[in-house]
């Protein structure tokens, strides 16, 4: 980008963690651009230490401003909410924990852009990420005519020495190591870990990976039962105990952890085209999606559980690829919802070294009758109604069958 075109940009909100990145890209940006610099930092529940003077931090670094927004309740509500309904999941194992948060940190990082005048938006995502993707789609979809900088798409640094050294000429004080680090994405939902020996498919993740869970090796030797009851695919209490959902997944989350569940280890397709490995822990989150499992077994008939089956892969991936400010999102979600509306009951999991196992469930809406399922004897199913339903269904078969014998007589009886 030209200098002319740089000096067109005066004030910019950037997506800020506190982190080695953002941390030099205040600077950056404020050298680069000469423009003012406001730091956004969502709360999406990545703890209270990476939040701990925060604002401090973004000063130190040149923001003028600091805005800390508590996003947690409105990303479980307006997105995780949804993708339970629906049941999301990429590549068979993923809860989508980063990529669960990234439409409501990015659309309310334009918010606030908007509101203060700013005229461009900047993020600290790699080139080679999924996240670029998620956050510029966002920005494209709610505010256009906001200009986007990625810096690592521009900037001549290649490494977190760079980066230190960057912090270092301009005494800008930075906790961060030149020792290679796993990179971690956290959230109320999830955190995720890549780098350092993850690197290597071949090298089983360390006990220093896992922060959010025992392993199950050390986790209880005797199981736990939790309560949790849902309306319409949403989590309406633990344990007997409404709250609210955040308050209802933190309770989940230190229980799936203390028993080891909500840990995988995947190699995942990105989006740009490369294959990356992260081992990921979504505790509360497995619990929830287990115990809807549950429920949409008692609940749906087989049309129903093949259609939810098939939004869940649909919205998986357009979660995943950044496409949530979209008509297919809304229409997808608008289905799971409207499937969702039986997914009201309570189920009750038993949690043992890792596993979350559905041991008990009941719903009002339940589909299953023990008039009709029982092994003993019922006045309420006639089985010899079966012998024509058979025939029926196994009509095409038969006509290919006699087809086949009429064009090769040999076959006949075989």
């Amino acid at each position: 980008m030209s200098q002319s075109q740089h000096s067109k940009i005066e004030k910019v909100v950037l997506a800020y963690s506190g982190g080695l990145d953002t941390s030099a890209i205040v600077p950056w940006l404020k050298e680069t651009y000469a423009c003012e610099v406001i730091a956004f930092v969502a709360d999406v529940g990545q703890g209270a230490q990476e939040l701990e003077g925060i604002e401090q931090k973004a000063k130190q670094s040149g923001a003028s401003a600091c805005y800390i927004v508590d996003l947690k309740e409105k990303m479980l509500a307006d997105v995780v909410v949804p993708a339970m309904q629906a049941g999301a999941h990429y590549e068979g194992d993923y809860l989508l924990g980063t990529a669960l948060a990234r439409p409501i940190i990015a659309q309310a990082q334009v918010e606030l852009a908007l509101e203060i005048g700013a005229d461009a938006v900047s993020h600290g995502c790699t080139g080679k990420g999924n996240d670029q993707v998620r956050f510029e789609g966002a920005y494209a979809a709610l505010a256009p005519q906001l200009k986007v900088i990625a810096p690592w798409r521009e900037w001549p640094y290649k490494s977190r020495e760079d980066l230190l050294n960057f912090l270092a000429e301009r005494n800008i004080p930075c906790a961060a190591s030149k020792d290679k680090m796993y990179s971690r994405d956290a959230n109320l939902w999830h955190i995720s870990h890549e780098g350092g020996e993850l690197e290597d498919p071949w090298q089983a993740p360390t006990d220093k990976v896992w922060t959010l869970s025992q392993s199950p090796q050390q986790a209880p030797d005797t199981a736990e039962q939790v309560s949790l009851k849902f309306v319409q695919g949403s989590l309406s209490a633990v344990n007997g105990r409404h709250g609210t959902l955040t308050s209802m997944l933190e309770e989940l989350n230190q229980l799936g952890g203390r028993h080891g569940v909500g840990r995988i280890d995947i190699v995942e397709n990105r989006l740009v085209g490369m294959k990356s490995r992260g081992c990921y822990e979504t505790p509360g989150g497995t619990l929830w999606y287990v115990g809807l499992q549950g429920l949409e077994q008692l609940t749906m008939d087989r049309p129903s559980i093949q259609l939810r089956r098939y939004l869940s892969q649909q919205l998986a991936h357009l979660l995943y690829d950044g496409q949530w400010f979209t008509p297919v999102r809304t229409a997808l979600c608008a289905a799971a919802q409207d499937l969702a509306k039986v997914l009201t009951g309570e189920v009750v999991l038993t949690l043992y070294k890792g596993q979350a196992v559905v041991s008990q469930r009941r719903s009002p809406q339940s589909l299953y009758s023990e008039a009709f399922a029982t092994f003993e004897d019922d006045d309420v199913y006639n089985q010899k109604d079966a012998a024509g339903f058979i025939r029926l269904h196994s009509l095409a078969s038969r006509i290919r069958a006699l087809h086949d014998q009429q064009r090769n007589p040999s076959k006949e009886g075989i």
